[in-house]
């Protein structure tokens, strides 16, 4: 199993294709700048931002979000998303305590690996429900692009896996199979699989999310109930990872004291499973679920906007239907109510008076006329 072949079918040096293996020879770090290192896997997270965006444009184009909206959003998901993928794996750690509780500043490091994508899935959701209701949009709409962001950049999340090194299968002799040769990647930080072909299970995540995304972008002309989407990724996601995770070299975890001999992922997925059930009804049954009508905003169907310049006239009549008074707006009063009553009573008067002096000097002229 360790012997390789005198000839390939195809040599580019950093890639080699059998038979009967796939031979990688990559180093992870693109270059060093100094102490820094600029590495392939951090650049595969800023290419897939920037494919994301450009996938869910026309979407939420034609759901009626703008391209502000679309970026405030984001930032916070991206933030979102490292935060809870990071914290997702560093508690599915065996040395949880003696290796970050006790020395937390590894929480942040990054840099040794480790990113659990269903922790970045579960708060970038979370994060996406809390800025619908900041922005007045509906959830469901801003959920539904949020997985088709996702599905397009893990695409290239994966690429990153794949010259990392860092999803080992199982040791396996299948034609397929992938040997990972640079000492830098981490397959061979570990000499049982460095030099020795595995399950390619990177590449299996791979085909995977290329397949959900065609499903995605398929569905996404085609459904007209918010948060459909959304459940069929989450369905097809947690379905998928139970099933590739079963190539994964991966220690097996006790779930509530049951020994069933699965990954903490695969755990993960029964449980997601399971609540998407009840999930599932509430979604179907949510008013921001409800088809959105050919003309509408479906970002904004249904949902409570602000006022808006040249709303003031027709909240006015509509307060006058309902027998309310508009208060007045922008009026500046330089006397007290009583005061000014006082002034137009006294005006009132004089002009009062004025009138009946002039009915007297007509009638005078008319006497002296007839005289």
């Amino acid at each position: 199993m360790g012997s390789f072949p005198l000839a390939y079918a195809l040599d580019w040096g950093w890639l080699r294709i059998g038979p009967p293996y796939i031979y990688l020879n990559i180093d992870p770090v693109i270059v060093h700048l100094g102490p820094l290192a600029v590495r392939w896997y951090g650049l595969m997270y800023v290419v897939a931002i920037i494919v994301a965006l450009w996938t869910i444009r026309r979407y939420t184009e034609r759901k009626g979000i703008n391209a502000d909206t679309v970026y405030r959003i984001l930032w916070w998901c991206i933030g979102a998303g490292l935060v809870g993928g990071r914290l997702y794996f560093v508690i599915q750690q065996e040395d949880l305590v003696s290796g970050y509780l006790l020395q937390p500043w590894r929480i942040l490091a990054t840099w040794e690996g480790g990113m659990a994508f269903f922790g970045a899935i579960f708060l970038a959701i979370a994060t996406l429900f809390w800025r619908a209701r900041v922005e007045r949009l509906n959830p469901f709409v801003l959920v539904d692009a949020g997985v088709i962001f996702a599905a397009s950049g893990q695409i290239f999340g994966r690429i990153g896996n794949i010259i990392n090194g860092d999803i080992i299968g199982y040791v396996s002799a299948l034609p397929w199979s992938t040997v990972y040769q640079n000492p830098n990647s981490w397959a061979c930080l570990n000499p049982a699989t460095c030099n020795v072909p595995v399950q390619p299970a990177a590449i299996y995540e791979l085909l995977t999310n290329l397949v959900m995304l065609a499903v995605l972008l398929f569905l996404a002309r085609r459904l007209v109930r918010p948060g459909v989407l959304g459940l069929v990724y989450l369905y097809g996601y947690a379905i998928t990872q139970f099933l590739l995770f079963f190539t994964r070299d991966n220690v097996y975890v006790k779930f509530l004291g049951l020994d069933w001999g699965l990954k903490q992922a695969q755990w993960t997925s029964l449980v997601l499973l399971v609540v998407l059930l009840p999930i599932t009804y509430w979604v179907l049954r949510s008013r921001y679920s409800r088809p959105v009508p050919a003309g509408e905003s479906a970002a904004r169907y249904g949902i409570a906007q602000k006022s808006q310049p040249g709303q003031d006239a027709a909240e006015a009549a509509d307060n006058a239907v309902a027998g309310e008074q508009p208060e007045p707006e922008n009026v500046t009063q330089t006397s007290q109510p009583d005061e000014q009553a006082e002034v137009e009573s006294v005006e009132g008067e004089s002009e009062g008076v004025r009138d009946e002096e002039q009915k007297l000097d007509s009638k005078d002229k008319a006497k002296t006329n007839q005289v």
